[in-house]
């Protein structure tokens, strides 16, 4: 027991530049409170003593903000940063390694008991503040949950899902979308150095529409060329985009890039 909780310690002084000293994580953290406490109840759980681990899941929401019932899974060195108003399902299973931030609900979309309706976190998953995870799927290991994201669908180990509904970004090369290069690298809140999918295919079609007008201005420059060449009447109509008019900087700018 003492190992656990010096191994629990030992990774938010990892993960939390704020905290100073062990004495500080032990008697001022919630979330290394809410685990220990879990633990506790999670034990009673699967000994027989539900009433008695879902009493000790409620006082342990009163103390700590942090909601987790006693029938989930929690791995080793699992860290709940901030985490007020954290809500974990029954049937939720969080892997060794991962960081949950403050408004995380990892809970179901199912009503019929005894099913599987809550996510399983793979390893070393960061799931971001107010992000929602919805549902009896599996979440891989090294994932990134953006925050306020909401994710009804499994997320590939190493990519990064972001946005409502979450659309994902895949990894590259094997490594998390947000930390690629140096995979060692603890990354806080999920952030992601690669762009949200949506606004890069915004952008391949802001580009694109950028490209044929300009093709088309010179296509009618030469055309009205040729024709003072042959002397012969204009045949550019008047309505003819002779100069590009497309606000490519503009709506660059509206997507994000």
């Amino acid at each position: 027991m003492f190992k656990r909780i010096r191994s629990d310690i030992q990774c938010i002084l990892d993960r939390d530049p704020a905290a100073r000293s062990k004495w500080e994580v032990l008697t001022c953290y919630p979330g290394l409170h809410a685990v220990v406490l879990h633990r506790l109840s999670h034990w009673f759980w699967t000994h027989g003593f539900k009433w008695l681990g879902r009493f000790t899941s409620m006082l342990t929401r009163w103390l700590t903000g942090i909601e987790i019932h006693p029938g989930a899974v929690i791995g080793e060195r699992v860290f709940f940063d901030h985490a007020m108003g954290v809500v974990v399902g029954e049937t939720a299973e969080i892997g060794d390694g991962c960081t949950i931030y403050q408004g995380v609900t990892l809970g179901g979309t199912s009503l019929y008991k005894g099913e599987k309706r809550h996510p399983t976190l793979g390893r070393d998953v960061v799931v971001s503040a107010g992000a929602k995870v919805l549902g009896g799927f599996v979440v891989g290991d090294g994932a990134k949950i953006g925050s306020n994201a909401v994710v009804i669908k499994p997320v590939p180990a190493g990519a990064t899902a972001v946005g409502i509904p979450a659309r994902i970004i895949p990894s590259k090369e094997g490594t998390s979308a947000d930390v690629t290069g140096q995979p060692s690298k603890f990354s806080a809140y999920g952030i992601t150095l690669e762009d949200d999918p949506l606004s890069l295919a915004l952008k391949g079609l802001i580009d694109n529409a950028t490209g044929q007008e300009h093709q088309i201005a010179l296509l009618w420059q030469a055309i009205e060329k040729l024709s003072k060449v042959e002397k012969t009447a204009d045949c550019v109509p008047e309505d003819a985009a002779r100069k590009e008019q497309f606000e490519h900087e503009k709506l660059s700018q509206l997507v994000g890039k």
